[in-house]
This record gives C-alpha cells, structure tokens and sequence, in this order.
C-alpha cells in the first residue's frame, strides 16, 4: 500500500511542478511562495480546528490531534527545511527549463538513500540498486543537454539554485521518516503548513516589499491556488506512506521523482521546451530505473 500511495504522490507533484513553473513565468517569485503557503494551510486550519473543538474527525485519516510544544518544536524545524528548499526551487524553477529542473530532481533520491542506508540501516537488493544507478546516469547525461540550451553546469547560479534545493529536499525527506515513526501524519502537514505562513511573513515585509518596483513585478494567476492544492494532496499521500511500518524512505523517495514524466509531459506540451529528444533519454533512463525499483520493492 505504500508503494502505491507513493506512486499517487509522485503523479500529484508532477501536476504541482507543472503550475508551479506556470505561476513563476515572469512572475515574482517569493510572493507566489508566500501565497502558496497561505492557501496551503487555508486548506489544513479547518481540520486543525475541527479535531480541536469537536470529535467529528475522531478516527479518520483526517483528525489532526492536539499536541504540545514537544512535537511542535519538531514540527518547526520541519518548517524552516522544507522552506529553504522551496526558495531555491522556486527561484531555479523560474530561471530554467521545466525539462531540465525536472530530471535533476529526480537524483534526489540518490541522495535520500545515502542518509536511510546511514541513519535507519535500509538495505536494497539487486534490483533496486540497478534503479539508483540508472537515475545517477541520467543526471550526467541531463547536464549534456543542458549545454546544448547553453546551460552550463558548472557555472550557472540557478542550477545551483535547484541542487541545493534537492540536498534540502533530500534532508527534509529523511527528517520525514523520523517524524513518521513518531507522529500523526496530518499533525505534521498541518502545523508545517501553518508555521511556514508565519516564517514568509518577515522574509516578504524585509526583503521582497521594499524592493518590490526594483525587480519583476508580481501579477496574480489563478495556477497559484493550483500549485497548493496538488502539494497538498502530493504530501498528503506522502506521509501516510511513510507512517507504514515497513515503509522504506529511500523507495518511497525515488518513486516520488517518477513526477518528471508529468512535468516533463508539460514542458513539451505547453511550454514548448527545446531539445526534447535528448531530454527523453534522460528521462526513459528514470523511468527504467522506477520499474527496477517496483520489481525489488515488490
């Protein structure tokens, strides 16, 4: 079951990275952030108060129980990781190509599996070994591509921007699974959600708003709310794959990045991206490298 719910995540962020690249094309990008954490935890705070003050939720997958300081304090943490991670995302998502961003996301996971080998003592097997190489193999093969784009490896800022967004995202993956072991899904999701709206409101009122006329002008689209609704349901499915006993974050993890087929699908289809061909190898290698992992996971 797991496996599937990751399966679901990984096709809900494929939509989410699609609208979010739609919402930052000549757009500002931290107020697109702020906006979408606000809407995230509009979609949360009505369980949060509905579990508080009424039993109406007692029991169901969607019942976010009270808690103290000793759980929000992690939850907190949780907040400020995911956060840095999207302000790098967002910034390399805006400055590069869909079908370019999409793929280096997708070695994630490489990363992911290093710490779960290190830190909780998963194992893979055969099968799932061959998945991890073939995803490290597309990512040199995705930087040849990128220079044909005159994308530069090497020496261009936002694919720095969007590997330093992947090491964040992969510490925030691993922190997941300890939270997981220990605490109720929704009572994660929801509270992070809330606390991120919280951490945006200095970062928006010091650094985007008085310089707001000096750089690209933020205009409203309606793909915001979109963006926060497909993550929602994406970690939604997420974490209760991870509360699984016999969940493996390290699988669950690189199952996730199967969403560069979707983003990728939007990028050729919609965004009219260049260099396709190439690209698609980079991504057939991903995708064969998803199916050794199902075949050892199963």
């Amino acid at each position: 079951m797991w496996l599937l719910l990751a399966f679901v995540s990984a096709t809900l962020l494929g939509f989410y990275d699609a609208f979010k690249k739609k919402s930052l094309r000549d757009n500002a990008v931290l107020p697109v952030l702020f906006l979408n954490t606000v809407f995230s935890s509009m979609i949360f705070l009505p369980f949060i108060l509905i579990s508080a003050f009424t039993p109406a939720l007692s029991g169901t997958m969607l019942d976010v129980p009270v808690v103290g300081w000793e759980v929000h304090k992690f939850i907190v943490i949780k907040s400020f990781i995911v956060l840095s991670s999207w302000i790098f995302g967002y910034f390399g998502m805006k400055h590069l190509p869909l079908t370019i961003v999409g793929p280096i996301n997708a070695t994630r996971p490489v990363m992911v599996l290093v710490g779960a080998m290190l830190i909780f003592g998963e194992r893979l097997n055969l099968y799932q070994w061959i998945g991890v190489m073939l995803a490290v193999l597309s990512f040199f093969m995705l930087s040849r591509s990128g220079k044909k784009e005159g994308i530069d490896f090497k020496h261009n800022k936002w694919i720095l921007f969007i590997v330093l967004a992947a090491i964040t995202g992969a510490i925030s993956g691993l922190y997941d699974k300890y939270l997981m072991k220990q605490f109720n899904p929704m009572v994660v999701q929801s509270w992070y959600n809330v606390y991120q709206v919280f951490i945006m409101c200095p970062i928006i009122l010091l650094l985007w708003y008085p310089k707001r006329k000096e750089s690209t002008p933020f205009r409203w689209d309606w793909t915001i709310i979109l963006i926060s609704v497909f993550l929602s349901a994406a970690d939604f499915a997420y974490f209760y794959a991870l509360s699984y006993e016999d969940s493996m974050i390290s699988i669950v993890s690189m199952v996730r990045r199967g969403s560069v087929v979707v983003s990728f699908l939007f990028g050729a289809l919609f965004f009219r991206e260049k260099n396709l061909k190439s690209k698609a190898v980079d991504l057939i290698l991903v995708l064969i490298g998803m199916f050794f992992l199902y075949l050892g996971s199963k």
